[in-house]
Formats: C-alpha cells, structure tokens, sequence
C-alpha cells in the first residue's frame, strides 16, 4: 500500500514541499524518492534473512513493524522545504526501507515454517494477494488524500502500521528453526558497499550528464560500476572461505532454489520496468488523446491498469494450491510463456490502441505472473534446510528487488535511447509550427528527454512544464496556447518517437520472459527439503550438501 501510495502522489508531496522535481539539478530527487526504497530493500534483505535464521524471524518481523511504524511518522512531519524537504523525505524513506526490510526478508519464511508442504504454496499465494489488494488499495488512496493533504500520504500508513506491530506481537510465534552464529562482518559489508555502490550508479546512469541523454559515460558512473562489480566479486570468493557466511552459496547446488532464483532474477527484469513503461504510455499519450486532463491521468492511469491486478488476483492462489499437489514447475514455467505473449501482444499494439485489446494483455500479463509468483516461491523455500530459511528468503528477495532496480533502469535507458534519437527534432518543429520563436522552439527540443518523461508520469501538462520557464506562452496567440497545452498536441507529436521506445523496451523484456522460462523448466521434479514434507514423499529428505540436483 505504501510504496504505490507514495508513487500516485509525488506531484502533491513536491508541490507541498516548494520544489520543481523537473527542473535542472532535482531530477536526482526524484529519482531517489522512487528507488532509494527498492535499492535499499535489495540491498539489507539477505543480511536481515541471515539476522532472522540466527535471532529469531518473528522477532525481526516484529521489530521492521515498529520501525516502519516511527519512519511513517517522521515523513508526515517534515518540517523543511526545497532539497532540504527532499533529503529529510528521502533520508525517512530510507529508514522506512530498513524496517519494510526485515519484513520482507522473513515474511516468506514465517510461512514456509508455519504451513506444512501440501499447503504452502496456497499459503504462500493468498500473501501475495494481500500485497496486490494493497497497493490497489494505495492507488485509490493515494488519488483521494493527495487532493486533501500530501502530509496525509504518510499519515495513513502510521495506524496500520501500529496496528500491525501490536498484532505481529500478540499473534506471531516461533515455529521455525533457529541456527545461531556468528555475523559475518566481511561478508555484511563487501556486499552491502558492493551492491549498493552497482544500483547506486544505475540510478545515476538513468540522468543525463555532458549533454548526453543518459549519464553512462559518467566516470562516477562508471567507477561505480566497476567497483561495486569487484566487491561482488571479493564477497563471493570471501563467502566460500568463511564458517559461517551471510549468503549460503552452497544453498545453489539444490537445483530447485538455483533455477527458481535465476527465473525470479530475469522475470524481475523483464516486468520490473512494465509498470513505469504502462504508466508514461497511459498518462503521457493514451488518457490525454481520450480526453483526460494531464493533472487527473495518474488516478485513471491506475485505474486502467487494474486488469494487471485481476489477473494476478486470480491466478496466484489457484496455482499456488495446484502447485502444492503437482508440483511449481508447470505452473511456474506456464506462467512465464503467457507473461512473454502478453508482451508480444504489447509490441503489436498500435499507441492509440482499444482499450478492451490492451486490457486483455494485461489480464494474460496478470494471470502468467499470478501462475509464476506463488509456486516459484513455494518451491524455492520449501528446497531448503528449515534453518536456513530466513537466508534463502533473503536472497530469493534480493534477487528479486535488484532484478526490479536493474530493470528500471535498463527500461528508462532504452527508452531514452529511443526518443533522443527522433523526440528532438519532432519537438522543435512541431513548437515552431505554432509560432514558438526558433531559439525557444531549440532549446526546449535539447533538453533531456527524461525530463519529459517524468513530466507525464507525475501527471504535469509537458509542454507547459517545458514551455514555463521562457515565458513564451504569455506572447503567443490564444489559439495557439490551447493547442500546444491541449491534450492532443503532445500525445500525437510524441507517439511515433515513444513507440520506437517501447518496441526495444517491450522486445527485450519478451527475450528475459522466455529466458526465465527455460530456466523454471529446467528446475527439476517437485522437492521439498526438511522432515515437513508432503504425507507419502520419501524424497526431499537430503541436505543442500548432499543435494546437487535433486
């Protein structure tokens, strides 16, 4: 509820803090309100599953509760404005990630130890749908308090969040297995500076730097490419040397959590991305050209993509109960040939489709990643030892929220690639022919075009937002003004660029989608490790040492 909440309504939070997140200088701002939550998850899940497995997985879902809970509270009471505003947000968020972390990286083990296996992936599916009907939940939220308070954004998650902590208190127990030990500093922190360091300068690489449109020619993009790289590299070989190590490479010898983690990796990539590349196309080109006012497109944009939700509402606890008695693998691998159709069907589909055909790939799109999400988890968590299941939680987490990171920022920089390429020279005369002096017309046309992007994902009319600053629709003609801020004029002026875009964006997210198939395929017959195995299995029974390709 809280991460789509907070997406539907940054217009209203920069609005009240007195910053233009578009203008020079503060992309960073919002690009670090979007994904400084995502990039701290991937980063803290693995060491909070290990922390879980030592001390106690309710204790530490427990304690991420009561810590979201204060974080919440302090966003609401920012006191500050401009960047400073900003970094007090962006600083909470980031402690509103340390504690969403340690619930993520135990939730799935919690369950795992709770349901027996012939329940689990049932289990495991209904959790999955309590997370999509809250970020429903959040969209219509989000839509209605923005309007009355941005302070209120946050407010809303300080009850249920107190609500939740007193609850996971009184009701959560222990059932699970614990395996105490040691911390393992060297590990902890190679691959907390090392992934940090990789997703940190994605992030950056998205922005443009040196009058390119993109920012990978950065050398401290590039520098934090190289080294976080390398500290993965340091972390992987220390964690083979180690007693007791954080991520438990051998756990990768079970054929089942290797290939479901590699499937979970690329599916992550190729529908991380999805939900951005929807919302630009919906609020920046389909919505206006039906009608919409900019400033009301994110509310429909969410709206219009519930089918996406649908799907995935009823396909995941129906596999994820099938899954239980015939195994995840056809399910899961199922699912993910029906996600790469849908994104098929995405490719073909002109920009000004019919709505009844896109909400139709959606719900394919929704039913695949349903059939995938549940059973892959079950199989994943129910492969490994019961003591290890907070690290293999984490890192099937982890997997999944870099996979996320990494895609957006492959989406964002094949889509940039795209409309530099034709975006400028379609702005510049389409500004002159409604009498935009040439010298304006040209440098609006060089502008960045992330910048037009993000102006229609947070649902700004682009033109006025780039037009503003010149002062010049104060000197054109009045007919001339309502074209160019009209809701036709940029929709039709950027379609053909945008599509481009989204044609390299959607064709190498169908290649991960079939990719990760083959990789679901080929995770081998249903397994289930540790004495709560199914009523009749005889197999399952051996540890991940002795487990190779089992």
């Amino acid at each position: 509820m809280d991460s789509s909440i907070v997406i539907i309504s940054l217009p209203a939070i920069f609005r009240g803090i007195h910053l233009d997140p578009l203008a020079p200088g503060n992309i960073g701002y919002l690009l670090w309100m979007i994904l400084g939550y995502l990039l701290v998850s991937a980063v803290l899940v693995v060491t909070l599953g290990r922390l879980g497995d030592m001390f106690g997985r309710v204790r530490m879902y427990n304690m991420g509760f009561a810590i979201f809970a204060c974080a919440s509270l302090a966003l609401s009471l920012d006191p500050l404005k401009g960047g400073s505003g900003a970094l007090w947000l962006i600083g909470f968020r980031v402690a509103q990630a340390f504690g969403g972390s340690m619930l993520t990286a135990n939730s799935a083990a919690i369950l795992t130890d709770a349901f027996p296996a012939r329940q689990r992936g049932m289990a495991l599916g209904v959790n999955q749908i309590t997370a999509l009907a809250g970020q429903f939940l959040g969209l219509l939220a989000g839509g209605l308090l923005a309007g009355i308070d941005w302070r209120a954004v946050f407010w809303v998650s300080v009850p249920v969040g107190v609500v939740g902590t007193i609850w996971s208190y009184r009701s959560l127990r222990e059932t699970g297995s614990r395996k105490p030990g040691r911390i393992d500093w060297v590990g902890n922190l190679t691959f907390t500076v090392g992934a940090g360091a990789l997703l940190a300068a994605i992030t950056y690489g998205i922005q443009p730097y040196g009058g390119h449109p993109t920012g990978w020619t950065n050398p401290w993009v590039l520098g934090g490419l190289s080294a976080g790289a390398l500290l993965l590299v340091v972390f992987c070989l220390a964690e083979t040397r180690i007693a007791e190590p954080m991520f438990q490479l051998g756990l990768f010898r079970i054929r089942a959590f290797a290939a479901g983690n590699l499937a979970a990796l690329l599916t992550s990539i190729a529908r991380g991305g999805l939900q951005f590349m929807l919302i630009i196309w919906l609020q920046g080109i389909w919505l206006p050209l039906h009608g919409y006012d900019f400033e009301r497109t994110p509310l429909w944009a969410g709206i219009f993509m519930l089918p996406l939700t649908v799907g995935f509402l009823l396909a995941g606890p129906v596999s994820g109960y099938l899954s239980d008695r015939f195994g995840a693998r056809l399910f899961s691998t199922g699912g993910l040939v029906l996600v790469a159709a849908a994104f098929v069907g995405l490719l073909v589909l002109p920009v000004n489709f019919s709505y009844p055909a896109f909400a139709a790939l959606l719900l394919l799109s929704g039913i695949g990643q349903g059939m995938f999400s549940a059973p892959n988890t079950s199989a994943i968590m129910g492969s490994v030892p019961p003591e290890q299941r907070g690290a293999a939680s984490g890192m099937r987490a982890t997997f999944q929220n870099s996979g996320t990171a990494l895609s957006i920022g492959l989406s964002f920089s094949l889509m940039i690639s795209g409309l530099s390429s034709s975006l400028p020279t379609a702005l510049n005369s389409g500004l002159q022919a409604q009498g935009v002096p040439a010298g304006t017309a040209a440098q609006v046309a060089g502008l960045p075009p992330v910048s037009t992007l993000f102006a229609t994902f947070l649902g700004n009319n682009p033109i006025s937002n780039l037009l503003g600053p010149s002062g010049v629709l104060h000197t054109l003609p009045a007919s001339s003004v309502r074209t160019l801020t009209g809701t036709r004029f940029f929709p039709e002026l950027v379609s053909g660029p945008f599509h481009h875009g989204l044609v390299t964006v959607f064709g190498v997210a169908t290649a991960m989608a079939l990719v990760a198939a083959l990789a679901s395929a080929l995770r081998g017959r249903h397994h289930t490790a540790g004495p709560d195995k199914p009523a009749g299995s005889t197999k399952g029974q051996r540890s991940c040492r002795k487990a190779p390709s089992s």
